[in-house]
């Protein structure tokens, strides 16, 4: 049986790997690093407020792991996104309290709606921490990415 990586005339052993030789530089794979438990658990723990992010940005062991460096910049990137969605939220608020019967219950809902979001996306955040996932936001991500 044909097994991905194995010459065709080789048959398939449970216990040994498949031998490869020749590969040009465009044909080796990403190396994917393994990661712990613990390091799941620093970058949720990175998420609860940008505080720790910036002190696993400092403290050596964690400012060279990848895994959590992405995270902890994430996790500032956002904290820093919030401030201006707040700012925003508050301009709204203003402008839409000045609409005489349901000016307040319109800005009511939406800060609601925005606070409820806000929650989800830090709770989406923190699993995917905790999975062991490096999952991306549209714009936050990249950046924290490239840093």
């Amino acid at each position: 049986m044909w097994v991905p990586g194995q010459e065709a005339a080789q048959p398939a052993t449970s216990g040994t790997s498949a031998r490869v030789t020749n590969l040009s530089s465009e044909d080796t794979p990403a190396v994917i690093v393994p990661i712990r438990p613990k390091d799941n658990l620093i970058a949720a723990v990175a998420y609860f407020t940008f505080i720790p992010g910036i002190f696993f940005l400092l403290v050596e062991p964690f400012k060279r792991n990848r895994f959590v460096r992405f995270h902890a910049l994430q996790s500032i990137f956002l904290a820093g996104a919030t401030i201006v969605a707040a700012i925003a939220m508050r301009i709204l608020y203003s402008v839409l309290a000045l609409i005489p019967v349901f000016g307040y219950l319109l800005a009511w809902l939406s800060s609601a709606v925005a606070l409820l979001g806000l929650v989800i996306l830090w709770l989406v955040l923190l699993v995917k921490a905790l999975q062991g996932e490096a999952f991306r936001l549209p714009w936050i991500g990249s950046l924290a990415e490239k840093a």
